[in-house]
């Protein structure tokens, strides 16, 4: 079972003069909601300590990473790896995203020697969305207006939890 989580950085706060319901995709996605995150399973974890990672766009480009890996018709019967990166806007590193059959191999630039978590593809899935959503619940009741931004509504229904 995987485990996603984050933290939000003191280092690096959202503009005081931020207008929530009105931010566009691009601010949503790169200038806002800095800190951390991590994934797990089990005792193992890949996580970053860097303090300026967009956690939102986190989420969303991991949602969207988790939709890229099951585009093969076979799904999980196809035998051929199917491979995905998520990467991070200030830095070269990736985390990348090997699927075959209906296992996901998860592995970080930034630690090369670790072996790769593995979790099932469905787990996955299924854990990124409620990350996702989970996220924005915790951010819409931190920052006045941001539920009622219609790039976030767009995004969640894009992603629904399942």
């Amino acid at each position: 079972m995987i485990d996603l989580g984050y933290a939000l950085s003191r280092r690096f706060p959202d503009p005081p003069q931020t207008q929530y319901a009105s931010a566009d995709v691009h601010a949503l996605r790169h200038d806002l909601f800095s800190g951390d995150v991590y994934l797990a399973e089990g005792e193992r974890e890949l996580s970053t300590a860097w303090g300026w990672v967009p956690v939102l766009d986190f989420a969303w480009a991991l949602c969207d990473v988790v939709e890229a890996l099951d585009r093969d018709p076979l799904g999980a019967r196809a035998a051929r790896p199917q491979r995905a990166e998520l990467d991070f806007t200030e830095s070269a590193d990736r985390l990348r995203f090997t699927r075959r059959f209906g296992h996901v191999d998860i592995t970080a630039d930034w630690l090369p020697d670790e072996p790769p978590l593995t979790v099932r593809h469905a787990d996955l899935r299924r854990e990124a969305r409620d990350f996702l959503h989970d996220l924005t619940a915790d951010l819409t009741d931190m920052h006045d207006g941001l539920g009622d931004n219609p790039a976030l509504w767009t995004l969640l229904a894009r992603f629904p939890r399942v």
